[in-house]
């Protein structure tokens, strides 16, 4: 690992640390209730919370608790009283259905001295499946795979999910009343919206059918038949925030994209390296932001504008990959990599710059990378290892391009989700 590399990883590591569950928890523990307290979430890092708010709940000697969680497959942790389910991500299957029901029986029968404490992270909208009636699982699925398919934003898609679901947008929360419900969030949504974390399994808000048929509309999103004639036809609208059912609960967001951008921004100030945020919620299409964040990049390379050299350019947020009919691409990767293989096409010929982008849950899309280094060689090694860095890209495989030149980034799981990191460093 060079120097560059080494200093693009500790910027990450820095970004992670910021929202690691232990930290990030320690100063957003409840009292006891004068009831039970159980507790319950989703997320791919959802197990690690659950495990540090047992720590820090045993350390405070609060009494019992029970519960469960769930997560992706792989991101367990260590729990002796909030069991750990694993189900699937980025599609649902039958163990994330199962796990719903188990939440759902979980905060069925509580009393008003009761606690509910609800771990909600990124991740939780694919592994909390619970189709409303007259839908199946096989159609929920379908309706992920078209979601994901889209390039819609994550405010669109969590609109629809909302809508076709029996537990998500606050009816995991209504279904616990009288019992009280505090949910503590790990935001990876652009603005730290708490209702749009997981799809609000325990948060409504205002979005109406009419809305989601709108959003629909707007984005020319393909869904299942099926799933279009339930919203158009009798579809139970989501709770809104003035329901009573959520009069007593709370909701507080204890690590996001913003303060984990500023821990990078200081660990890159603390190498001698000025920092600058470029945004904290950056949407749309990876290769259209990549074209645009190339442009300031080789400004500053050029022409020393807007920002000095040397300088590290940081963003967060969530970009989308829009995938044609799988029959018209072939490719493996995420947003991620997609994002740098296209900023490294587009800096082609500019000297001086290194970059990272990962998600911060350590998984770029499908495969095993959080996301990829990239420097002024990479894609002229690309080529030399026989890959097509253009065709590559029009096959959304990225992937296969940064696989070839060993320029993958493959951390492990995180334990925790803010949503896409970049760094971009113009020396």
């Amino acid at each position: 690992m060079n120097s560059e590399t080494t200093l693009l990883t500790a910027l990450f590591e820095a970004a992670i640390g910021a929202a690691e569950p232990e930290a990030a928890l320690r100063d957003q523990m409840p009292a006891p209730p004068k009831g039970r307290t159980v507790v319950i979430g989703a997320g791919k890092g959802a197990a690690q919370l659950a495990s540090a708010f047992e720590r820090h709940w045993e350390a405070s000697g609060n009494g019992r608790l029970s519960g469960l969680v769930v997560t992706r497959y792989g991101y367990s942790a260590d729990c002796n009283h909030i069991q750990i389910i694993e189900a699937a991500h980025p599609l649902p299957d039958s163990a994330g259905l199962a796990a719903s029901r188990a939440i759902l029986a979980a905060v069925h029968g509580l009393s008003a001295e009761d606690l509910v404490v609800a771990l909600i992270c990124g991740g939780g909208s694919s592994l909390l499946p619970y189709p409303p009636a007259g839908l199946t699982l096989d159609d929920e699925r379908a309706m992920n795979e078209a979601l994901l398919a889209s390039g819609a934003p994550i405010s669109a898609m969590n609109a629809i999910r909302k809508q076709v679901s029996g537990i998500k947008g606050g009816r995991l929360a209504a279904a616990a009343q009288p019992a009280r419900v505090l949910s503590l969030i790990v935001s990876d949504v652009p603005g730290d919206d708490p209702a749009q974390v997981a799809s609000g399994p325990t948060v409504p808000d205002w979005v109406t059918l009419q809305d989601t048929r709108n959003a629909i509309q707007r984005y020319r999103i393909a869904l299942p038949d099926r799933v279009m004639a339930y919203l158009h036809g009798n579809a139970a609208p989501a709770p809104q925030p003035t329901d009573r059912a959520f009069a007593r609960n709370q909701v507080k967001i204890i690590a996001s994209a913003g303060q984990s951008l500023d821990a990078a921004a200081r660990k890159a100030e603390a190498e001698g390296l000025p920092a600058v945020i470029l945004a904290e919620a950056i949407e749309g299409e990876a290769r259209e932001v990549a074209r645009v964040q190339a442009a300031i990049a080789r400004e500053v390379a050029i022409r020393n504008r807007p920002f000095s050299k040397p300088v590290v350019i940081l963003s967060g947020g969530e970009t989308t990959v829009t995938l044609p009919s799988r029959a018209e691409y072939s490719g493996k990767g995420g947003p991620n990599s997609e994002f740098l293989l296209a900023l490294g096409l587009e800096l082609e010929g500019v000297s001086g710059v290194t970059a990272l982008a990962a998600d911060s849950d350590g998984i770029d899309g499908t495969e095993h990378n959080a996301g990829a280094f990239l420097d002024s060689t990479s894609i002229a090694r690309m080529r030399a290892a026989g890959r097509d860095p253009v065709k590559d890209l029009l096959q959304h495989d990225a992937f296969s391009a940064f696989e070839a030149i060993g320029d993958l980034f493959c951390p492990g799981p995180s334990g925790t989700n803010v949503n896409d990191f970049r760094a971009i460093v113009v020396r």
